[in-house]
C-alpha cells in the first residue's frame, strides 16, 4: 500500500508538471485585447475651459512634448497653447482703385495683410479639490497694414478664474474675458468665419479688447443649457477706439462703456455614430453705455443698446460615422440684429455650407461656402445721402474657401471672396464690387 501511494503521488506530481509546461503554450495563443493609450490625454485637462471651440492639444502642435517641457509643466499643473494667425487679401479686379494706406477704405483695396498672436496658460486647481478648477492668463499681439483692422497692439487676452459646481450642472468663469469665445460661435473657423461685428458694436468683448465679466452657465443636462454674462461693455464706439484707448486691455473701463447683459439659451450635441452633430443657439444682448444717436448726431449721447441674435449648424451627412463621426457635411446660418438708431449694422444675415474631411486622404480639412448681407442702418445711410454721398443700403458677399491641414499645428488656406458694396455706407463709383483673394495661415505651438 505506501508503495502504490507513492506510485500514486509521483503520478499526480507528473500530471501537474505536464499541466503547468502547457499552460504557456495555451496563453501565448489565446488572442490579446490591447487598449490603445493616447500619451497626450494627461493635457485634456490643461485645456482652456468655458470657450465654445475646441482648443487643440499638444497632439496638434509643432512643438508637441519635444524635450519634456510640455510634460514638466504639466507635472505640476500648468499648460499653455500659443498661435499665430496671419491673413493676406487682395482684390483682384482690374479697377481696384488703390490708394494710399491712410485712405484705404477696406480689407483687399490695396494688398492688406494681418497678423494676430496669441499665448494661453493654465493652472489646473483641481489637483487642490477644486472641482474643474483652472486658472488662465493670456495675452495677445496683433498688426496689420491697415490701421483700421487694429489698431497694432500688445497686450493682455484673458485673466480668468473657472470652476464647476452640483457636478458640473454649473459653470462659473470670472475675470478679464473676451466674450466672442464664450458666445454664438460657430462650429468652424477659419478665414469664413461668422462676422460678429453686429454683436461687438453693441459692446461684446473680443479678443483684442477683453472687458471684466461674470459668466454663468447652467447645464440641464449634456445637451441643453443657458449662459449669462455680466461683463463691462467695450466703447460705444467700436473696437477700435476701444483698442486705441485701452491698448494693453488692463483698464476696467473706457469712455461712455457702460454694462452689457447677455444671455444665451441653446442645444448642443456632439457627433456619434449615428448622431449628428447639432448646435442650436439664441441670445440677447442690452447694453447701458452712452451711443451717439445716428438718427440726430446732434443730439447728446443716450443710454440704451440692445442687438439679438439665432444660430443653428447642424451635420447633414456623416461620411465616416463609425471611424470619425465629426467628418461630413454641414450647413447653417446666422441672423443679428440691433437698433438702427444705435448701430451702423442694423441686420446680419449669412447662411453657411461646409464639409469636414470630405476626401479619405484629408480627414482634417475643411471646405466651406458663405453668403451673407450686412443691411446697414437707414438713419446713417440717409445722413450720408443728406450730404450729397454716394451711399448703399446693403453688403453682400460670397466667399468659398480651402483649408488644409499640412501637419500636426499646421494649417494654410486659400479662397475667394466676391463682394459688391465691399465698403461701410459710403462709397466711391469705382469701388462698388471687389473680388478677393484670401490666404491665411495657423500655426500652434
Amino acid at each position: 500500500m505506501d508503495q502504490a501511494s507513492k506510485r500514486g503521488n509521483a503520478s499526480a506530481r507528473a500530471s501537474r508538471l505536464r499541466i503547468e509546461l502547457t499552460r504557456p503554450a495555451i496563453r501565448s495563443s489565446a488572442p490579446r485585447t490591447q487598449k490603445t493609450i493616447d500619451p497626450f490625454a494627461r493635457y485634456d485637462n490643461l485645456r482652456e475651459k468655458g470657450v465654445w471651440f475646441n482648443i487643440p492639444g499638444p497632439a496638434d502642435t509643432i512643438d508637441q512634448d519635444k524635450g519634456g517641457v510640455r510634460s514638466a509643466l504639466a507635472d505640476v499643473g500648468i499648460g499653455y497653447i500659443g498661435w499665430t494667425y496671419n491673413s493676406f487679401a487682395n482684390n483682384l479686379l482690374p479697377n481696384a482703385a488703390r490708394s494710399t494706406i491712410a485712405n484705404q477704405l477696406y480689407m483687399g483695396q490695396n494688398p492688406t495683410f494681418a497678423s494676430a498672436n496669441f499665448m494661453i496658460v493654465t493652472y489646473d486647481l483641481s489637483r487642490f479639490g477644486i472641482s474643474d478648477g483652472q486658472i488662465i492668463v493670456g495675452a495677445e499681439q496683433q498688426y496689420s497694414t491697415w490701421d483700421r483692422l487694429g489698431p497694432d497692439r500688445l497686450g493682455l487676452n484673458t485673466l480668468a478664474y473657472y470652476q464647476t459646481f452640483f457636478d458640473r450642472t454649473l459653470e462659473l468663469k470670472l475675470g478679464y474675458l473676451r466674450n466672442q469665445n464664450e458666445f454664438t460661435g460657430t462650429l468652424f473657423g477659419g478665414i469664413t468665419g461668422s462676422n460678429m461685428s453686429a454683436l461687438f458694436q453693441g459692446g461684446m468683448s473680443t479678443n483684442a479688447a477683453p472687458t471684466p465679466a461674470v459668466n454663468l452657465k447652467y447645464n440641464f443636462d449634456d445637451r441643453l443649457y443657458n449662459k449669462v454674462s455680466v461683463q463691462r461693455s467695450i466703447s460705444p464706439d467700436g473696437a477700435y477706439a476701444h483698442i486705441s484707448e485701452n491698448p494693453s486691455g488692463l483698464n476696467w473701463s473706457t469712455a461712455n462703456a457702460g454694462i452689457l447683459l447677455v444671455e444665451e439659451a441653446g442645444y448642443k450635441s456632439k457627433a456619434a455614430p449615428g448622431v449628428a452633430d447639432t448646435w442650436l443657439r439664441a441670445g440677447v444682448g442690452l447694453n447701458s453705455g452712452r451711443y451717439t444717436n445716428l438718427a440726430d448726431s446732434k443730439q447728446q449721447r443716450e443710454s440704451g443698446n440692445n442687438f439679438h441674435y439665432i444660430a443653428a449648424d447642424r451635420q447633414l451627412w456623416q461620411s465616416d460615422a463609425l471611424g470619425s463621426p465629426s467628418r461630413g457635411i454641414y450647413g447653417g446660418f446666422s441672423v443679428m440684429g440691433a437698433p438702427p438708431e444705435r448701430n451702423r449694422i442694423s441686420r446680419y444675415y449669412e447662411l453657411r455650407l461646409y464639409a469636414k474631411g470630405a476626401f479619405d486622404s484629408r480627414p482634417s480639412d475643411l471646405i466651406a461656402l458663405v453668403a451673407s448681407n450686412t443691411s446697414w442702418s437707414k438713419f446713417a445711410v440717409d445722413a450720408a445721402l443728406a450730404k450729397g454721398q454716394l451711399a448703399h443700403r446693403e453688403t453682400t458677399a460670397i466667399t468659398g474657401s480651402y483649408t488644409a491641414h499640412l501637419a500636426p499645428g499646421v494649417y494654410a488656406g486659400v479662397g475667394l471672396s466676391y463682394i459688391h458694396n465691399p465698403t461701410s455706407i459710403t462709397h466711391r463709383p469705382q469701388i462698388e464690387h471687389a473680388l478677393n483673394l484670401l490666404v491665411s495661415t495657423l500655426i500652434l505651438f
